[in-house]
């Protein structure tokens, strides 16, 4: 290894670690391959994106092919890869060859490391070209793996433990370390510790609260830990500004293609656990670690054990029972918790599109305050809630319902009056009607009446009606809804 780039690990752990591990620095060529790119709609498209990444890892080692130690043919066909021209054995069996090379040429074994092997494999299968992807996947991998005499070890990271897929099929010896390993837990992430010292050495630690709320929260083995790239880029928007807000920044990178899944597919029973884990309570699941993404909607156990693995859920604890490890599950964090609550509101929009609300217009027309407490009580049944942030889902959940309509507008949160109205729906001509409404939220079923009463009062002695009547409505009419849990109580105000 020369002097720079020893000089990167001066005052590491590792340069203290003893000379049998330094001795190894820089011994061993690298092959470094990551498979992350690989996220088109089509195996066209997918396969010609791993086709450019395995060329590219070829022209890195461009070298080999001015030594007169490769033939003349070995030379063409490592040409070839580079170019983007060879045909799709060259390239399932391209990371064995470039091992053979590269050992020719140095006398030394080869370490692969391979970064998110499985994201062509999820990609594949939310877009319909699963089989495909595990054929080529698993040539290149059996190739580079599995019968290659020129390999000093591998490094294969990814999401998912996925041993009995066929692309592992036959290599027994590998050594999988997982999110419930404890010999490593501490390497999955920052710990407090780490994180409080980095926000003390930025000047930043008076924003620890929401660094912890937001990308803490995370179980490995029995470490705490926090997500590295939300705390990294965190930090990055703090140095830049000490009052900066918290954002999603991990989930933003993925496609969160399995809460989607999840939530378009979710029975009742299905959306009552969601709706248990967004209150911040805990659910059991059975472990299984050798799954398939073909497995997903095998049984619910293989649904979580999914969001377990891909960080979407972390374990609170773990138990044996009955030769088997249960763990007890939850949403780590506030920025994994915006996730459901964003897809969950998606997937609502996308729904009510769907639908025809008309009789909730007519009923709201009428004055018939029951109807529409009877219409909104059956979407609520229908929904997955959240209810820690209750005023922004039920606002959200009122308003996506109430747009559907082709003869009203609606406005939301405007200021009017002497306050803020909840929802302002009004018809394009002045001389149609326009709708005032207030939502509150219950702390128990036995509030709903009398907070609906309360949202009545709230519109009339706060004036939230003057704006429509200054614009020119003179038919004005004006609901109070009260929510707790999947009940409502609708009522009209005078």
């Amino acid at each position: 290894m020369n002097a720079r780039n020893r000089e990167l690990f001066k005052g590491l752990r590792i340069m203290s670690a003893g000379e049998e591990y330094v001795e190894q620095m820089g011994k061993f060529p690298i092959i470094n391959l990551t498979l992350k790119s690989a996220k088109q709609s089509t195996f066209e498209s997918a396969y010609f994106k791993l086709r450019e990444e395995i060329a590219g890892e070829f022209r890195r080692h461009d070298a080999l092919i001015e030594k007169d130690i490769l033939t003349e043919k070995e030379k063409e066909r490592y040409s070839k890869i580079a170019d983007c021209e060879a045909g799709y054995d060259e390239y399932s069996g391209a990371l064995k060859f470039l091992c053979s090379c590269i050992y020719k040429v140095t006398g030394e074994k080869v370490i692969i490391l391979l970064d998110e092997y499985d994201v062509p494999l999820e990609n594949a299968y939310f877009s319909g070209f699963y089989e495909e992807m595990v054929q080529f996947i698993c040539s290149l991998f059996e190739s580079a793996l599995k019968t290659n005499d020129y390999l000093k070890f591998a490094v294969i990271t990814g999401c998912l433990r996925i041993s009995k897929e066929s692309i592992f099929t036959g290599l027994n010896h590998l050594n999988m370390i997982s999110v419930l390993d404890r010999r490593y837990s501490e390497h999955f992430g920052f710990t407090g510790d780490e994180v409080r010292q980095m926000m003390c050495d930025y000047g930043c630690e008076e924003r620890f609260a929401d660094m912890k709320e937001w990308y803490d929260g995370y179980t490995f083995g029995d470490t705490d830990v926090y997500n590295p790239w939300s705390v990294i880029k965190f930090m990055y928007d703090l140095d830049a500004d000490i009052h900066a807000f918290p954002r999603p920044y991990w989930i933003n990178t993925s496609s969160n293609s399995i809460i989607k899944e999840m939530i378009s597919h979710a029975d009742r029973e299905t959306r009552t656990q969601i709706e248990t884990l967004l209150w911040g309570d805990t659910m059991d699941v059975q472990v299984h670690e050798e799954i398939t993404y073909e497995d997903i909607h095998a049984s619910g156990e293989n649904l979580w054990n999914f969001l377990y693995f891909t960080g979407y859920l972390t374990k609170k604890e773990e138990y044996f029972k009955e030769s088997t490890i249960f763990l007890k599950v939850r949403i780590p964090n506030v920025e994994v918790k915006t996730v459901y609550q964003n897809t969950i509101l998606n997937w609502f929009r996308e729904s009510i599109k769907k639908q025809d609300f008309s009789d909730l217009y007519q009923a709201m027309e009428e004055g018939n305050a029951g109807r529409m407490g009877e219409i909104l009580c059956s979407q609520l049944m229908s929904v997955i809630s959240f209810y820690d942030s209750a005023e922004n889902f039920y606002h959200g959940f009122l308003a996506g319902i109430l747009s559907q309509s082709e003869h009203y507008l609606v406005k939301s949160n405007r200021e009017s009056g002497n306050g803020r109205s909840d929802l302002m729906i009004k018809s394009p001509s002045l001389r149609g009607k326009a709708f005032v409404i207030e939502v509150k939220v219950s702390d128990s079923i036995d509030a709903l009446e009398d907070d609906a009463e309360v949202a009545v009062r709230q519109i009339h002695e706060r004036g939230y009606i003057e704006e429509l009547r200054v614009e020119g409505y003179r038919q004005i009419m004006c609901y109070g809804i009260s929510f707790y849990r999947k009940d409502c109580e609708v009522r009209k105000g005078e």
